[in-house]
């Protein structure tokens, strides 16, 4: 997968079958969820056909993700580039300043934005064709504002096969600035390097401190590295959890 971006289909071989490729802890919660690259495929696959069939989008077609690191947003980011849309992803509240893109200006096709988000008065959330509410905690969400859908449920009525879909060329833009799906591959692979990870590795990331996927979920990703996300969780668990590198 050298300079090519990660997508729902390549993350199925990406790790060993039975193994966690992707892991989310919050000991303040309670909450452990473990996927392996095919659980995480299939819930790619789910979001890819709730964007190509569900909502009638297109290659190039531009999708706005504000989302935190979570198992929920690596899904959503794989299931969009799977179908070659354009993924903004802005980890950080606004306060109404512009958004400095192609088209920022524009409603987008899709958003994707926590409650927590929604309801912040420094965000400036996009408007967009389509909308869903993405939870970070267990279950479904309790209320859902008028005009949103609550992803968690309308991902399931969708197949958790990859659908067919027009190939994604390397050269198609991956985000609305048009930096294409090969160099956003490559830069993966680079921060790989730089953090020294490899095959096998098991990367610990603080989901508040690093909120871009370039570095959670692109990097270990692409040369076959697994992923533990974690919030409030206790020293002790390195040893536990086999971690080999911290973000």
């Amino acid at each position: 997968m050298t300079g090519q971006l990660v997508t729902a289909s390549a993350v199925v071989t990406a790790t060993a079958p039975d193994s966690p490729l992707l892991t989310y802890l919050d000991d303040a919660t309670g909450e452990r969820t473990d996927l392996t690259a095919r659980q995480l495929g299939h819930w790619a696959a789910r979001c890819a056909g709730l964007l190509r069939d569900g909502c009638g989008l297109r290659p190039g077609d531009r999708v706005a993700v504000l989302l935190p690191p979570h198992w929920r947003t690596a899904a959503v980011l794989l299931g969009a580039w799977s179908v070659g849309l354009a993924v903004s992803y802005r980890p950080r509240a606004t306060a109404g300043l512009p958004v400095l893109e192609p088209g920022g200006d524009l409603p987008y096709d899709a958003v994707f934005v926590t409650p927590e988000r929604l309801d912040d008065w420094l965000e400036d959330v996009p408007e967009g064709t389509h909308r869903y509410l993405v939870g970070t905690g267990p279950g479904p969400l309790a209320d859902v504002p008028l005009g949103w859908l609550d992803w968690s449920a309308e991902v399931l009525r969708h197949p958790a096969t990859p659908p067919d879909h027009h190939a994604v060329r390397a050269a198609d833009p991956a985000t609305p600035d048009g930096t294409s799906y090969g160099e956003w591959g490559a830069l993966a692979h680079e921060v790989a390097a730089q953090l020294g990870l490899r095959a096998g590795d098991r990367l610990l990331v603080d989901a508040g401190e690093h909120e871009q996927p370039l570095k959670w979920l692109l990097a270990p990703l692409s040369v076959g590295a697994s992923v533990i996300i974690h919030r409030d969780v206790a020293a002790d668990r390195l040893a536990a959890e086999r971690v080999t590198h911290v973000l």
